[in-house]
């Protein structure tokens, strides 16, 4: 019986965190050819980002999404936004907290931005 209880708790709690996010149980639209695309992402652009400087503890010093923008010189941005990438992280002060500016560019600038120091955003 023990054991029972044991398995029925550990699938309660698997259940529990298995959906994280919001809306991780919404369907994404098709394109045309039924492939499914992300809202937000489109085939001719591509987000960048950078960390903000945070650090836990309220320690590093964020650096303003326009700021940082100006680091990507003349590629076009189309949004920009601070998101945390989601990712699990050791809860110790002076540690990055995850933030990071994001912005939306042409594919085809990637290469350039790249090179400046940001790299391609795949979190959502």
């Amino acid at each position: 019986m023990k054991n029972f209880v044991v398995l029925a708790l550990t699938a309660g709690l698997l259940t529990l965190v298995a959906c994280s996010h919001a809306n991780c149980g919404a369907q994404k639209p098709a394109n045309k050819s039924g492939v499914v695309m992300d809202k937000s992402s489109s085939i001719d652009h591509v987000k960048v980002y950078k960390a903000d400087g945070t650090l836990q503890c309220g320690q590093g010093k964020k650096i303003s999404i326009s700021d940082m923008q100006k680091d990507l010189k003349d590629i076009k941005v189309y949004s920009s936004e601070n998101k945390n990438d989601g990712m699990m992280r050791i809860q110790l002060c002076g540690s990055p907290t995850g933030n990071a500016n994001v912005y939306e560019i042409d594919r085809k600038d990637l290469e350039a931005a790249l090179k400046l120091g940001f790299k391609e955003w795949t979190a959502e």
